[in-house]
């Protein structure tokens, strides 16, 4: 794979962040996690991302905030919410806004790998 996807990771937990980025860069993928959402923000304002990852629950700006804004920027960027705090209400508010997933933790990595190749494939095309 010559020219990567860029991926933006946004989880207020670094582990998380961590193991996410050990895990899709064996998959191929250019990876920039964040810890906070104010900054991954301003990266987005900076810098393109083909998909994004984010933490629905965060403080400043929560995972619906970091949605609209990157949708804004770019409607094409597949945006993929993951929670430990599932609401129908909420996955259905988020998929209605753009969301390409919503994805309830804990989660199974292969869950996530087939939901991003997806959301890969998707953006290619």
């Amino acid at each position: 794979m010559t020219d990567k996807l860029r991926i933006m990771v946004i989880d207020d937990e670094p582990i998380v962040g961590k193991r996410l980025k050990r895990l899709l860069e064996k998959e191929g993928y250019d990876i920039k996690v964040f810890t906070e959402g104010t900054a991954a923000i301003e990266e987005l304002e900076k810098r393109y991302f083909d998909i994004i990852i984010t933490d629905l629950k965060m403080e400043n700006a929560d995972g619906m905030k970091i949605l609209s804004i990157a949708k804004m920027l770019d409607p094409y960027t597949k945006v993929i919410i993951i929670t430990g705090f599932a609401q129908t209400e909420t996955a259905k508010d988020a998929l209605d806004k753009g969301a390409f997933a919503f994805i309830i933790k804990p989660f199974k990595i292969e869950d996530l790998k087939n939901v991003v190749k997806r959301a890969g494939q998707e953006r290619k095309s």
